[in-house]
């Protein structure tokens, strides 16, 4: 196992494999079409003035794109919460040689 500058261990195996988060983000507002489709990875639900996106987040750059997103938007994001980790994925193998 290694260490990083900032002391966090990096395990082998875990770099192996990604761990798939499933998240809920609540937006004031209910989008339109053309502003949900910027959030084409994530099942859209629209009520009660709130729009709320869930989806499966692969790794924090990910989350944080989806975060820049809504500010991009001028969205205002009311609830941002991780429902849970859903099976590993794991990334194809290398070729060899």
């Amino acid at each position: 196992m290694s260490v990083t500058a900032r002391g966090a261990a990096l395990d082998p195996a875990r770099n192996a494999r990604e761990m798939v988060r499933e998240y809920r983000l609540v937006v004031e507002g209910e989008l339109s079409d053309r502003a949900g489709r910027a959030f084409e990875t994530m099942t859209l639900t629209r009520g009660r003035g709130t729009t709320v996106l869930v989806g499966s987040v692969r790794d924090q750059a990910e989350l944080q794109g989806l975060l820049q997103r809504v500010s991009d938007l001028g969205l205002t994001l009311l609830d941002a919460t991780a429902l849970g980790e859903s099976a590993p994925r794991t990334k194809a193998p290398l070729p060899e040689g």
